[in-house]
């Protein structure tokens, strides 16, 4: 340590004058090893080099070498007045005091690392004795025998035991693109969910359309972009509105998290032990940073949709216990965590439904974006057993597609009766390569399942007096009803009888009294001159009034012998004053006329916003008042009466 420092020390003879400067020199030399001795010589040689001060240290100067000794013991870069020889005393001793004081807490550390050490070293000897204690007691309450040990092996040999892929995973779409007849809902989607800002999302429409697939694709198609904040990991958690019910005790809640208490449902057995409630987060922390898809949400319990809210709100899930006690020393970090901060539960929340959007709740339905899916038509169908049928490698028979879509609407449905028909097809034709579907088993199917043609009403090219197609809708589906009249001459004039179907609603009961008044406004004839009677066929409830220009087309027809073209449909309000009034279904009535091989479409004016022109192929026609819809019905110049 002597030698590092002395070369500091200035070689060449002292002159007389210096004797003074002499002992100063041995005090610095001796502070500089003393310093040295707390850090060590090559950390003062790099601490100089930071300070700036190696070059005082290597100075022949008393008062430059003292200067060099204040950086470094006082690390302070900005010091740069020279210390005379009356200054270098008094700065010496402040230097020294500095120095004991480092030594003071140097030695100070090295005690408190020593106790550490021996700490650390004592508790991982009690941490060994612990676990070879547990190793032991596990050893002598072994609770495997020779039974359990064969039921163990059996759930081993079924693990290894695998079917295929059903029909429906098969044929399930891969891309957004296989999802048919749904474009509009599919944009709709991607752009409310593939954003920096996804949105809350409620899809509406029939079963079997592909929202599930829908929406999990999105996901997909989002994680790759970069702008969105779904990251590559981000789950797609899947449950079905159903199955979840409200737990008021907090035990039993698989959506939400569950808190497993001590005494009634028991925690981790070294918890219950010490009495220690166990919280365990449910489905929505498992969504975290991804998508909460539930399927029939609006079957949800009301009180769980209550508190799915608060959850929307706050991004976490809380738990509450009477058995939690924050003083506790026996409460572990994480079951601490979750009952003061709760579960991290950020995620989009997807809600699928069939209902219509007035019977979901209505503060669920203020925080998502609602999107509908539409019906499928005849020719949607077709396409999807098509696709089903390439993906399985399988044949069809001429127009198999075309049959198959006259027995659903939902492209769940249709490739259940495509897969069903080539087990069929499959084993007719086992000794064959190829596999081909025909009639015959599609046919086989629909027999043992019972199934029965979705439309059994089909439009015509004959005119036909007093029957006229109406339209009507339940949910998300639109039908076409047929509305038929016929008139005799009254017994006795003015004493004639109107009848309608006892089963009809009120309202279009309603609409049968001001169509007759609007009958003798058009044609100024009294009703009253005429037995009439009024039938919807399948005697079917309609409980709107939006057959009301249907009904008065039916009795004008019956009473004028004028036929009624049988490729319209019309809907609409009548009013006593002739005024065709807004009703509503339109979109859904549209799909119903679709299915029914209607072309042409009456609507009311006031609607015309609510459906494009050319929607599904039909002639859409708008009308205002009931003539403009009688110039439509009546018009038989393409049509003749049978």
């Amino acid at each position: 340590m002597k030698n590092f420092f002395n070369k500091f020390i200035p070689r060449r003879p002292l002159p007389s004058r210096a004797r003074v400067n002499e002992q100063l020199k041995h005090q610095t030399t001796a502070l500089y090893e003393m310093y040295a001795g707390i850090f060590g010589p090559d950390k003062v040689v790099l601490k100089a080099v930071k300070l700036d001060a190696l070059s005082l240290m290597n100075s022949e100067n008393t008062g430059e070498r003292v200067l060099a000794l204040q950086k470094l013991v006082f690390e302070d870069p900005t010091m740069e007045k020279i210390p005379t020889l009356q200054e270098i005393p008094a700065i010496l001793v402040a230097i020294e005091e500095e120095i004991a004081s480092l030594m003071a807490r140097r030695s100070l550390e090295d005690r408190l690392e020593k106790k550490i050490n021996d700490k650390m070293e004592e508790r991982h000897q009690e941490y060994v004795r612990e676990i070879k204690m547990q190793v032991l007691k596990e050893e002598e309450n072994n609770v495997e025998n020779p039974q359990t040990l064969k039921k163990y092996a059996m759930l081993e040999v079924l693990e290894q035991k695998k079917l295929t892929k059903s029909a429906m995973e098969i044929t399930r779409p891969e891309t957004l693109g296989e999802i048919v007849g749904q474009e509009r809902a599919v944009d709709a989607l991607r752009s409310k969910l593939a954003s920096p800002y996804p949105q809350h999302l409620i899809l509406y429409g029939p079963p079997g359309v592909g929202k599930t697939t829908a929406a999990r694709l999105v996901l997909e198609a989002a994680k790759a972009l970069k702008f969105t904040p779904f990251a590559q990991e981000a789950p797609f958690i899947e449950v079905d509105g159903t199955t979840l019910r409200w737990d008021s005790r907090g035990m039993t809640n698989p959506l939400l998290g569950s808190v497993h208490d001590p005494i009634y449902q028991g925690a981790r057995r070294d918890l219950a032990e010490t009495g220690v409630p166990e919280p365990k987060p449910g489905l929505a922390t498992d969504a975290h940073g991804g998508i909460l898809f539930i399927d029939e949400i609006g079957e949800m319990d009301a009180m769980l949709q209550n508190k799915l809210l608060k959850v929307l709100e706050d991004k976490r899930v809380s738990f509450e216990s009477a058995y939690y006690d924050p003083s506790d020393p026996n409460v572990p970090k994480y079951i601490r965590k979750l009952f003061e901060d709760g579960a991290p539960a950020d995620f989009i929340l997807i809600g699928a439904t069939t209902r219509d959007a007035s019977e979901i709740n209505p503060a669920i339905r203020s925080r998502c974006a609602e999107i509908y899916f539409e019906p499928l038509t005849p020719k949607h169908i077709e396409e999807i057993v098509y696709n089903a049928a390439v993906k399985l490698d399988v044949a069809l028979e001429s127009d198999v597609a075309a049959l198959i879509s006259e027995y659903t609407i939902e492209g769940r449905k249709a490739v259940n009766i495509l897969s069903d028909a080539f087990g069929i097809a499959l084993y007719r034709s086992s000794d064959q390569e190829k596999v081909v579907i025909t009639h015959e088993d599609v046919y086989k199917v629909v027999q043992v399942s019972r199934l029965t043609p979705f439309v059994n009403l089909k439009a015509a090219n004959i005119g036909e007096v007093g029957k006229v197609f109406g339209l009507g809708v339940a949910g998300y589906l639109g039908s076409v009803l047929e509305i038929e009249a016929v008139s005799f001459a009254a017994g006795e004039k003015g004493k004639g009888r109107m009848r309608f179907n006892d089963t009809a609603g009120s309202m279009a009961k309603d609409s049968v009294f001001n169509a007759a008044a609007v009958v003798r406004k058009i044609t100024g004839e009294d009703l009253g001159n005429y037995d009439i009677h009024i039938n919807i066929i399948g005697g079917g409830r309609i409980d709107g009034p939006s057959a009301g220009t249907g009904i008065l087309a039916a009795i004008i027809s019956a009473i004028t012998e004028r036929p009624i073209r049988q490729d319209v449909a019309v809907t609409g309000e009548i009013s006593i004053q002739g005024k065709v009034k807004a009703v509503g279904g339109v979109f859904e009535k549209a799909y119903g006329a679709k299915q029914a091989g209607i072309t042409t479409m009456i609507i009311p004016k006031e609607n015309e916003k609510d459906i494009p022109q050319g929607h599904l192929g039909l002639e859409i026609c708008p009308v205002d008042n009931v003539e403009e819809a009688l110039a439509i019905l009546l018009s038989d110049t393409e049509q003749k009466s049978a």
